[in-house]
């Protein structure tokens, strides 16, 4: 990742070089990327880190900011432990609902990194994790009795599912020859997209995190730790201004490498943390090279990348879905809400809907009403979203207040 570029206003310009899939998989774990903020230019609070343990150098906010971009660790392995708490009802049987939806609505395989998605919306888990510069990463979840890897090798991005047994395998493109610059250009984001499908390391919740940040955000050096046996600093970045869910974000960062080793935040209704991310263990040797070898085992049902969901929509193999449309935005910084259109009718109540899903909808929901007309608000600790009876959708890290004042305003 390249340094942040400054000027001696310490603002900073936006990061723009981070891989398309990273952006995707953390929208739906980091608030601050579903409202799709970016950031043009970064105010920092100047603080020296507090004397603490480990007893390390005195920094300002805007060199941890550097040292995070400067981080060049292209070789690792460690276990992350990684915790969500969303303030979710119990999911129950819900959760299998849900997830085969989303497997259908995917490649028809249950090793599709999308996936896997939802399983790190919720509960705690193993992760662990091993890189050998940018052609080869794994991403192992491990589950009750089972496991779940993900292996981009050179070309080739395997995913694998032990339980069920199936393979999901996409390739790099060898050739352009016969396809148009926009066609090579959606090929490369959507090969971007599976090899990091899964925002499984404080480093990738990180960058996501530190993109956000601009001058309605407060960022501190708030003392020192020790984390997986290394020592850190503490990164701590508040919101200005009222009327966001996001209480505040704490980045532990390695002091030797600049590598984030933890990432936590909290909702400003306090409690416990609605995501926290931390390696447990992590050493910076060379991984053995067999660490990212994959072949299909005997007997596993291989999908192809785009196969089974090409027939579902009437494509071909090779053609490219349509590209969705970006939502507006409403407001700036923390405070952003995106803007949908869906042109139909809001979510009918579960009684209508039938069945869990309904029925769950319904124990989040929160009927409304304004300017704009009624609708609910689907609220958890940290995202909350407005659907109106019109089909607007209106979605951000903000109160429930906040996004009816948007809708107000938006008609």
């Amino acid at each position: 990742m390249a340094p942040y570029e400054s000027d001696d206003s310490t603002a900073f310009g936006e990061v723009d070089d981070l891989p398309a899939g990273r952006r995707k998989a953390a929208r739906y774990v980091v608030p601050v990327a579903v409202v799709g903020v970016a950031a043009a230019t970064i105010g920092l609070v100047p603080a020296i880190a507090d004397s603490g343990d480990p007893d390390l150098p005195e920094i300002s906010a805007q060199e941890l900011i550097e040292k995070i971009a400067a981080s060049d660790a292209q070789q690792l392995t460690g276990t992350v432990k990684f915790s969500t708490d969303l303030g979710l009802p119990d999911l129950g049987g819900l959760e299998s609902s849900l997830m085969s939806g989303a497997t259908q609505s995917g490649d028809g395989s249950s090793a599709d990194p999308s996936s896997k998605l939802l399983e790190l919306a919720s509960g705690t888990h193993t992760v662990r994790v091993a890189a050998d510069g940018p052609d080869r990463q794994k991403v192992s979840l491990l589950e009750d009795a089972a496991e779940y890897s993900l292996i981009h090798n050179g070309k080739d991005v395997w995913g694998y599912d032990s339980a069920s047994n199936e393979v999901y395998h996409s390739t790099a493109s060898e050739s352009a020859d016969g396809k148009t610059q926009e066609q090579q250009e959606q090929q490369e984001q959507q090969e971007q997209q599976e090899q990091q499908d899964i925002p499984a390391t404080p480093q990738e919740l990180a960058e996501e995190a530190l993109k956000s940040v601009d001058d309605t955000t407060s960022v501190t050096v708030d003392g020192t730790a020790q984390i997986a046996g290394r020592d850190a600093y503490r990164l701590l970045i508040k919101p200005k201004d009222s009327g966001s869910t996001v209480g505040a974000i704490t980045i532990g960062v390695d002091a030797k490498t600049g590598l984030p080793l933890k990432f936590t935040q909290t909702p400003t209704s306090g409690g416990a943390a609605v995501v926290d991310a931390g390696f447990t263990q992590v050493t910076f040797a060379k991984p053995a090279a067999s660490t990212f070898e994959f072949t299909p085992p005997e007997g596993a049902k291989v999908t192809e990348d785009g196969e089974a969901a090409a027939e579902e929509q009437g494509r071909a193999p090779g053609e490219q879905a349509a590209p969705e449309g970006e939502p507006e935005i409403i407001g700036e910084g923390w405070n952003s809400i995106a803007v949908f259109d869906t042109g139909g009718e809001g979510v009918p109540p579960g009684s209508e809907t039938g069945g869990e899903i309904g029925s769950f909808l319904d124990s989040l929901g929160e009927n409304v009403s304004g300017t704009f007309g009624e609708g609910t608000v689907y609220k958890t600790r940290l995202v909350n979203a407005l659907m109106t009876d019109d089909g607007k959708v209106y979605v951000g890290a903000v109160t429930k207040d906040a996004l009816v004042k948007a809708a107000n305003a938006d008609r």
